[in-house]
């Protein structure tokens, strides 16, 4: 048994013997308006102090089991207000042309790479932490990060989960050989943990690419929220949080920020999420880092600003 697996029934073993008014001070305790109300960000480009809920930066990695250094394939910006029970999704494109001191300008996925190179895979997570808080200039309290096999799991956990596909998809650059050339017509679908970890991946075959793959992931994360709240799904809960931190590359999260976490899920609606994404312009620019020419976006810095100002400022 894994040591933190015992200190959690340990701590509920004693909280069980010592009465239910502890326990129910701890249950109090974890609510997550109460247990995130005094987090600490771990980046914080303004020095803000005020607080109206936290911000949560969930990354999705492209590395396969295998590889110690990988890019960095999603990156989403989570505002949460818990008091008002309000939730900001901000997707920030992969391919966004950012600075990176000592190295010159560069797509934003290749930041993590660069960090993890020398063999740090927590550096090169935290590396995407600090860019992403230059960027938005926001503080963030916590930061997660899994991969594609991750969220195959997680999905395998609770689902199938339906997701609906807004546009017309081919898939040409699969996980799997077998699944190359697999064609999804615009409309809903109920997937597997595997088809949706294909499907979110995919880019090339897109009508605006990064931005139609931001779109995905948004309909995968929609149809996970509703996939846990559905009641029948109750007794697979424990699975599906299980999973979780299997597949964690890196996070600041602990158990009992995991199991605040799994109470905020409770009471959650899907029509409290609110997506947004920041509009930008591809163009070719030189990379300091590949030395070459690539495709990237210039974001519009007065939308992002925007977006920033009106449901990310704490």
């Amino acid at each position: 048994m894994r040591r933190g697996t015992k200190i959690v029934l340990t701590t509920v073993l004693a909280l069980v013997a010592t009465g239910g008014g502890v326990l129910g001070y701890m249950y109090n305790r974890l609510q997550p308006e109460h247990h995130f109300a005094y987090v600490k960000p771990v980046v914080n480009p303004r020095g803000a102090t005020g607080q109206r809920g936290i911000n949560v930066l969930v990354l999705g990695s492209d590395a396969r089991p295998s590889d110690v250094a990988s890019h960095t394939d999603s990156i989403l910006l989570c505002h949460m207000d818990f008091a008002n029970k309000e939730y900001d999704v901000l997707s920030i494109p992969r391919d966004s042309r950012v600075y990176v001191p000592g190295w010159g300008h560069t797509k934003l996925t290749n930041v993590q790479y660069l960090g993890q190179s020398a063999g740090d895979v927590k550096k090169g997570v935290m590396d995407v932490v600090n860019q992403v808080g230059a960027l938005t200039d926001v503080p963030i309290h916590y930061y997660a990060e899994t991969n594609y096999w991750g969220l195959q799991a997680m999905v395998n956990a609770i689902g199938p989960i339906r997701m609906t596909i807004p546009f017309n998809e081919t898939l040409t650059h699969p996980w799997y050989a077998k699944n190359r050339g697999k064609v999804f017509k615009k409309g809903s679908y109920d997937l597997d943990g595997e088809m949706v970890a294909e499907v979110v991946h995919e880019r090339d075959s897109l009508p605006q690419g990064d931005y139609s793959r931001q779109r995905l992931q948004e309909e995968a994360l929609l149809g996970i929220a509703n996939a846990l709240l559905k009641p029948s799904n109750l007794p697979k809960l424990p699975a599906f949080f299980h999973t979780v931190p299997q597949y964690m590359i890196a996070s600041n999260m602990s158990e009992e920020d995991m199991l605040s976490f799994a109470l905020a899920v409770k009471s959650f609606q899907p029509s409290q999420v609110h997506y947004f994404t920041i509009k930008g312009e591809s163009q070719i620019a030189y990379d300091d880092v590949l030395k070459a020419y690539s495709s990237q976006i210039i974001l519009n810095q007065d939308d992002l600003h925007q977006i920033i100002a009106q449901h990310f400022t704490i």
